[in-house]
């Protein structure tokens, strides 16, 4: 099984599918525990703190974050009838700050939390042995579409028709992530 996260801040959408890309499982799973702020770094409060403060709190979003994800992804992985394989995450520069001082600043403040979130799924799929694979958004599902020829639109589009709502640009993301990661 090949899982795909097409993420935002304090949940994500989950497609899992089989080698021949079949769509086994989708789910919307909660990545951030109800009360704190999904967005520590670009929230109001964020903005408010002082460096440390924003430190602390982005701390303790980062450690509910990968309680709540853990969570979240053993209960999936339960769910499934063959083990995962591999994660596919949209990807991140890899020399992106760490210092919280450097991220509160511009360009880094607007990415700073989508950035811990995938790093915190890629830290628990490498926990579970799962291979994890980074994508690019922008390009993922028409080099999927690319891969499968004839055949796209049935596996990217067709689940909408035969699971139902729903289906949307986010599931057809993370399907072709996991798509692209079963050929990499």
């Amino acid at each position: 099984m090949r899982l795909g996260i097409a993420h935002h801040f304090g949940w994500a959408v989950a497609v899992t599918a089989a080698a021949d890309h079949r769509v086994v499982d989708r789910r919307r799973i909660e990545l951030v525990q109800a009360g704190l702020p999904a967005a520590p770094i670009h929230h109001r409060a964020g903005r408010q703190l002082d460096d440390a403060a924003t430190a602390a709190l982005v701390t303790q979003v980062r450690a509910s974050a990968a309680r709540t994800a853990s969570a979240a992804l053993d209960e999936l992985a339960a769910a499934l009838p063959e083990p995962i394989e591999s994660m596919s995450l949209r990807g991140w520069p890899p020399d992106f700050p760490t210092d919280i001082a450097v991220q509160r600043r511009v360009p880094y403040e607007s990415r700073a939390d989508s950035v811990m979130y995938r790093q915190v799924l890629a830290e628990l799929a490498q926990a579970r042995g799962w291979a994890v694979d980074l994508y690019d958004a922008k390009t993922v599902e028409r080099e999927a579409a690319h891969l499968l020829g004839e055949r796209a639109g049935e596996v990217l589009r067709g689940p909408r028709t035969t699971l139902g709502p729903p289906w949307n640009q986010d599931h057809r993301m993370a399907l072709a992530a996991a798509i692209m990661a079963g050929c990499s």
